[in-house]
């Protein structure tokens, strides 16, 4: 598959494509060598950072928190 990168160079998650059948460090690798910086991507219109902290929320507690976040735009 042929990714597309936006004006900033970053590359659209929802343009990577990884082999099932791979093996795990054959994925990894492929997956990586598509997305070219597996912390820094966009999804759509938006760019993703990732970073991790030693002490910082959990990524579940965050998601949550996104969730209850739009859950309460929709009423």
């Amino acid at each position: 598959m042929v990714n597309s990168a936006n004006n900033n160079g970053l590359i659209d998650i929802e343009t990577v494509s990884v082999d099932k059948s791979l093996t795990r460090d054959a994925r990894i690798r492929e997956y990586v060598r598509q997305i070219k910086d597996p912390y820094h991507f966009t999804c759509r219109e938006y760019n993703v950072t990732v970073v991790y902290s030693k002490n910082g929320l959990k990524l579940e507690d965050c998601l949550r928190q996104i969730i209850g976040l739009y859950a309460g735009r929709q009423s």
